[in-house]
């Protein structure tokens, strides 16, 4: 049975308990194997209740010095109690420059203090005393996430303006630069807010009429790496042009912005809408298969287009152990298989029909794809014209050697 003696306004700064008659410390830190926070206590005593009651910056000095014994602890070990008493006097009771002395021999979670309102100058400068004159119960986490940011920043060697700043605060990717980005305008120091839309508009006239495609190899929401990565390069070229001062941050989380966009308009839009440029579907109808034997079939006069009706299919059956697609004209007795995995495409055409129980006879001939838009050329085209209109997108191979050597020319020469 335990009762809370002291506790502060944050429940997360550590709490003095009395358990059994003794008096002890708990507080949360870390995870277990389940993800469920860990708590950990050790005892102190009457003095140094009395200085964490009458001193927050010793508190949180204390709290930041047993968080690393915690961490070493991982998923189930133990505190180790005798280290963590070991440290009670030298922070709670000791002077403030034998305090100073002290954090420069130990470990201590730097990040706590800051979202506590530590003075960061003071803290890199040995003086942890000092740097909490003006902490605080309540935390800024925030605050020490953007320290930490900066911090992994100058181990890059990476130097921010006030406008690479700004322009990384708009994206909101001042803090994590994984995070997609957005329009957060909010998050910018007014008087540099309009050179950071001059700087956005400058990117977006640099990607006007671009567009990011869908890439159903890779699933139903995937999007085409290359449309991408072209125009991350348009845009950084050009606001690189224009702001010649810009970090390398701030030029490719503009980039990011405008993939990110131009990525979620495409996922937004209508599969049928996307697949259906260039003009409508020729044939009346179509069998689709995958490399599993699953068959769809698809009928003129249905919702969909026949191209926008195939690459739903791949979308949904697409996967790392299910890379070839077939569409196939059965009246025509014509058709074109995509390999996914080998960037590649057959296109095979029945050159005689089986009579009497003999098999037919097929025209095979390969040729090399160029990326997902290469894909979309091919079956918009085949579901128009059939095999007779691929024609231009050759060269078309009918000897798998001399296909597989300029495959192989193709894959050094990347």
């Amino acid at each position: 049975m335990s009762d809370i003696v002291f506790t502060r306004l944050s429940g997360w700064i550590p709490n003095v308990i009395r358990e059994d008659g003794e008096l002890k410390l708990t507080l949360g830190a870390g995870a277990d194997a389940n993800h469920d926070p860990r708590t950990f206590t050790f005892p102190i005593g009457e003095d140094h209740l009395a200085v964490i009651q009458d001193d927050l910056s010793r508190h949180l000095l204390l709290w930041s010095a047993v968080l690393p014994l915690c961490d070493a602890a991982g998923t189930r070990g133990p505190l180790d109690e005798d280290a963590a008493v070991a440290l009670l006097d030298p922070v709670l009771l000791a002077e403030t420059g034998d305090v100073d002395a002290l954090f420069r021999r130990i470990p201590w979670d730097r990040g706590r203090l800051i979202a506590h309102g530590a003075d960061i100058g003071l803290l890199e400068r040995g003086q942890v005393c000092a740097a909490l004159r003006a902490a605080t119960e309540t935390s800024d986490g925030k605050r020490a996430q953007e320290y930490h940011a900066n911090r992994r920043r100058a181990e890059r060697g990476t130097v921010l303006g006030p406008l690479d700043a700004a322009l990384l605060r708009y994206t909101g990717q001042y803090v994590h630069g994984a995070t997609v980005p957005r329009r957060t305008p909010g998050a910018v120091d007014p008087a540099l807010l309009p050179e950071v839309v001059r700087v956005v508009a400058t990117a977006e006239q640099a990607c006007a009429g671009m567009r990011i495609g869908r890439d159903p190899r890779r699933g139903k929401r995937a999007t085409d790496k290359r449309d991408w990565e072209r125009m991350a390069a348009a845009v950084e070229a050009a606001v690189r042009r224009a702001y010649p001062g810009l970090a390398d941050d701030a030029v490719r989380t503009v980039g990011f912005l405008m993939c990110s966009e131009a990525a979620e308009r495409s996922r937004n839009t209508p599969v049928d809408e996307e697949a259906a440029v260039g003009g409508g579907a020729g044939k009346t109808a179509l069998s689709f298969t995958d490399d599993k034997g699953v068959e769809k079939k698809w009928l003129q006069g249905g919702p969909c287009s026949a191209a926008a009706e195939f690459w739903e299919f791949v979308g949904d059956r697409s996967a790392g152990d299910n890379e070839v697609f077939t569409i196939e004209d059965e009246e025509m007795g014509e058709g074109i298989q995509l390999h996914f995995y080998a960037d590649s495409v057959a296109r095979v055409t029945t050159v005689r029909e089986g009579v009497g129980g003999s098999d037919p006879e097929y025209r095979v001939e390969y040729g090399l794809v160029d990326g997902m838009g290469g894909y979309r050329k091919l079956v918009s085209t085949f579901v128009r014209g059939g095999c007779a209109a691929l024609g231009p997108y050759g060269p078309w191979m009918p000897d798998v050697a001399e296909f597989e050597r300029a495959r192989r020319r193709r894959r050094g020469a990347e």
